[in-house]
């Protein structure tokens, strides 16, 4: 690195006085009022044209010595070039999240090495400097449907002053935020790729100060697609999901022409097209093709058949509050854990001065990590060589139905079946949730300790409960036969309930912490807050709260998009967290691509599906113990009691202050606490029941169980 007396000498053949380092949008006036180009500056100054970039747009400040010599440098100019009674531009304000402040550039911007498609290489920066001109105006965007009452909306990073996304249409027009229309003048993907990176100011700041800034997002409708040289529709035998362009395509050819990349995934519904990283500068963008499926009408209720606008506003929102798309809601989940943890952030090392890339505490880190036998898939390799064969967790959510023999007449003349569904089980039970962070070892006939993640090997089949609710120990509710492995809830509620507990054998870890802590906080407030803007707020009573439930999705269904979205990325999230293989040419005992992410962390899945289903249990047992009445099934997060009325109201405990019972089912808006599902007579609720059906599957209308797929 220079010396300071040598960047002073070079500093002094531009100007000659000694400053205080003034705001960023008065660093770049100050130059370009000088007539010194930012590269000029940079050679000057012994460093790159990007550092000087960042200098001007706040991104990051310089460090001694050449922050002595760049205020000498700016001082000078100033006294040359005063800003004729205009007070200096205030430095940009800092988005709400805390990762998003302007940070020094070393060692809070350094971002470590960028990995291969899960971390693919990342954006440049948008347009920063105040003084570039502004954007082509297109028209206003327009919406079939009147604009709803805002939200409060974060500060706008001034390097993405656009946002994060936008909707392109046949006619070009770029529809993003808040209404913003761009004139996009492409007519191939890498005219896209260009204008998108270079003009169009779209992107997200980073969720973690060690973190990544999240790629801009360019959502194409049918006719942009179409006009962009790409067929309207993908065909072929296997799911549309799973479709790519053949390699021969003309659009591919462009791409790599244009010497762009594509990520292993190919050219499909989700299509990552990047250069390699030049030191911190990202080149990145991702793709969604409205007409490939690429917004799974699961997830993303109507969404596809909105206008564009209204696209641009549902996708807006979501990653505003929860993260900006990059593939389904599955991964998008799975992204926003690894984006608010991390793996790496910088170390000074004391050898040789100089930022490298370490461990960040608390992560997953960097390199994959292989489960203990019992924790792994019956494909997985560490099951297949070894020849394992002593058994696998089974944690999985509940699928339980009631014996008809076990109902009393008094139950079977209730009038109605009333289904109850727990606001976000699952994200519920993520929070303040222990996992281990290191790999796991192996312990002989091993003391048991509820706060130690992992999986025990112990025989549970002597606990004896009342039939009447399905037992907290396996997923159809059966009870145990024998010895069985359970991930730490499953047995710590085994002592709750008063039994003890003898593990035979056990996988441990010793490194543990909150990990899904952030992710936990992230999603619970975006859920929160989306309800609040569907008129459902926590200060509601119980009528209040059940009148608002009825009318939610009618009140805005594009936000009501949103909150489905955002349920969808929980459960998709922590189903990733097992992804089995897909393909019809995988074979037994190989490696899948999942395998190589760090993320791939089937104990972690299994935690939080134990403590949902024992969360599950302990309301179900609680409220019998109130109240006398057992639940006639159990999906997932969705329970059905019988009732003598329509309403939650006429079953679920309460005080004579009318204050709900602590311990049951309660109403509200919160994760974990419950709603009303669906109403059905109860006589319908018997008939299923004899033919072994579950009523909770079709009050609710679908499967609730986690998948470990997309």
């Amino acid at each position: 690195m220079a010396s300071e007396e040598e960047l002073f000498a070079n500093i002094d053949a531009l100007l000659e006085e000694e400053p205080q380092l003034p705001p960023p949008a008065e660093r770049a006036r100050l130059r370009e009022a000088a007539g010194i180009t930012q590269a000029r500056l940079a050679a000057a100054l012994k460093t790159t044209t990007q550092t000087v970039k960042n200098y001007e747009n706040g991104r990051s400040e310089p460090k001694s010595p050449r922050l002595e010599a760049y205020q000498r440098l700016l001082k000078g100019w100033a006294a040359k070039y005063p800003a004729h009674g205009t007070p200096a531009a205030p430095a940009p304000a800092a988005p709400v999240a805390p990762a998003a402040a302007p940070q020094p550039v070393t060692p809070e911007t350094f971002t470590g090495p960028a990995a291969p498609e899960a971390t693919a290489p990342a954006p440049v920066e948008g347009p920063a400097a105040p003084e570039r001109p502004a954007r082509p105006a297109g028209r206003p965007a327009t919406s079939r449907r009147p604009a709803a009452k805002k939200a409060t909306k974060p500060a706008v990073d001034p390097r993405f002053p656009h946002g994060p996304l936008a909707v392109l249409d046949g006619d070009g027009s770029a529809y993003g935020v808040d209404g913003i229309v761009l004139d996009c003048p492409a007519t191939t993907i890498p005219e896209l790729v260009e204008w998108t990176l270079r003009e169009s100011g779209l992107g997200a700041p980073k969720l973690n100060r060690y973190g990544k800034d999240s790629d801009p997002l360019i959502v194409l409708t049918a006719a942009a697609a179409v006009k962009l040289g790409l067929p309207g529709r993908l065909e072929g035998h296997e799911q549309r999901r799973s479709l790519r362009l053949p390699e021969d395509h003309p659009v591919v050819k462009q791409v790599t022409k244009a010497k762009w990349q594509l990520t292993q995934r190919g050219f499909g519904p989700w299509a990552r097209i990047y250069r390699k990283a030049q030191g911190r500068e990202r080149q990145c963008v991702q793709l969604a093709i409205l007409s490939w499926d690429a917004l799974d009408e699961r997830s993303w209720p109507g969404v596809s058949d909105m206008e564009p606008a209204d696209i641009a506003r549902v996708l807006g929102v979501y990653a505003q509050r929860v993260i900006t798309p990059r593939g389904s809601t599955a991964v998008s989940g799975l992204e926003l854990m690894t984006a608010l943890r991390p793996p790496t952030k910088p170390e000074r090392d004391e050898e040789t001065g100089n930022w490298i890339s370490a461990y960040n505490p608390g992560s997953l880190g960097t390199e994959p990590m292989d489960p203990a036998p019992p924790e792994a898939t019956p494909e997985h390799p560490v099951v297949v060589q070894s020849g394992w064969t002593g058994g696998f967790l089974n944690e999985e959510a509940y699928q339980w139905v009631r014996s008809v023999d076990s109902l009393s007449d008094e139950e079977c003349m209730m009038p109605f079946a009333v289904g109850l569904d727990l606001n976000t089980a699952f994200l519920a039970a993520a929070s303040r949730l222990v996992v281990g962070l290191s790999a796991p070892d192996h312990f002989h006939a091993p003391k048991f300790n509820p706060k130690i993640p992992g999986s025990w090997l112990v025989d549970l089949s002597h606990i004896e409960l009342d039939p009447r609710l399905p037992s907290p120990f396996t997923p159809d509710g059966s009870r145990p036969t024998g010895p069985a492995w359970y991930q730490t809830h499953t047995v710590a509620y085994a002592q709750e309930l008063g039994y003890d507990v003898h593990p035979i054998e056990a996988y441990l870890r010793r490194e543990t912490g909150a990990y899904l802590d952030p992710w936990h906080d992230r999603l619970k407030n975006a859920y929160v807050d989306t309800l609040a803007d569907l008129g459902v707020t926590k200060d509601l009573d119980d009528r209040q709260f059940l009148a608002a439930m009825e009318q939610h999705k009618q009140v805005d269904p594009a936000l009501a998009a949103v909150l489905a979205a955002i349920k969808a990325t929980v459960k998709g999230g922590v189903g990733k967290l097992r992804e089995r293989p897909q393909g019809r040419h995988y074979k037994e005992g190989e490696r899948w691509p999942a395998l190589e992410r760090p993320t791939w962390r089937p104990d972690i899945r299994a935690a939080v599906i134990s403590k949902a289903r024992v969360n599950m249990h302990r309301k179900l047992n609680n409220m019998a113990k109130m109240t006398g009445l057992f639940p006639l099934a159990v999906l997932s997060d969705c329970v059905v009691y019988p009732s003598p009325g329509a309403s939650p109201l006429d079953f679920l405990p309460y005080a004579a202050s009318g204050k709900p019972q602590p311990g049951g089912f309660r109403l509200g808006p919160t994760p974990g606490l419950a709603k009303l599902e669906g109403v059905q007579p109860m006589l319908w609720a018997v008939e299923l029941m004899e033919k072994g059906l579950n009523p909770a599957r079709h009050i609710k209308g679908g499967d609730a169980v986690l998948e470990d797929g997309e």
